[in-house]
């Protein structure tokens, strides 16, 4: 492969959200009604945000990953389109410090200084509550149910199947059989 031509050929054509006002944001969000996690990761719809940078872009908007996307406010829209850039500029400007004039040398997707991602049942940063999980082919979603589901536990396909009514639908829930055994 040489040129940029060719190279552009491998391009999704995911909108870079640093380059974007916030209606160019909003067209490319709302483009389909998936679930903002599904959205946020999609390289068609957003350029360079991955699984890790989506779970801390909806821990700092306090937005649940399930919403669907046409179901966002307007005030969401803007504070989803705010968290997106100050998340993005903060990890790039780390992890410029850190490399230096280099090369990144480690490169990985687990940042002990991440919110959230990663960070499964150890405190969220914010307001103290275990950080929860759900799983889903080879990846996981880390969220907060206090700051980002008003305290509902998002149901993980598999396991809450396998339970069904003895799933757990909030953290009190989750807490009290965690007690009970």
């Amino acid at each position: 492969m040489r040129g940029r031509e060719q190279l552009a050929a491998f391009d999704p054509g995911g909108l870079e959200v640093l380059e974007a006002d916030l209606a160019a944001f909003e067209a490319a969000l709302q483009r389909e009604n998936h679930t903002l996690k599904r959205s946020l990761t999609d390289p068609h719809l957003f350029s360079g945000i991955g699984n890790a940078y989506s779970d801390e872009i909806l821990h700092r908007s306090g937005l649940s990953p399930v919403k669907l996307t046409q179901k966002l406010t307007a005030e969401e829209v803007e504070r989803l389109y705010q968290a997106t850039r100050a998340t993005l500029v903060e990890w790039v400007e780390r992890l410029r410090r850190e490399a230096k004039e280099g090369f990144p040398e480690k490169v990985t997707a687990f940042r002990e200084d991440m919110a959230v991602h990663g960070r499964y049942q150890l405190p969220c940063p914010d307001c103290g509550t275990p950080v929860q999980r759900i799983r889903y082919a080879e990846n996981e979603t880390n969220y907060c149910p206090k700051c980002q589901t008003q305290g509902k536990l998002l149901a993980d396909r598999s396991l809450s199947r396998l339970l069904r009514q003895d799933w757990p639908r909030t953290l009190e829930e989750l807490e009290q059989r965690m007690r009970r055994t």
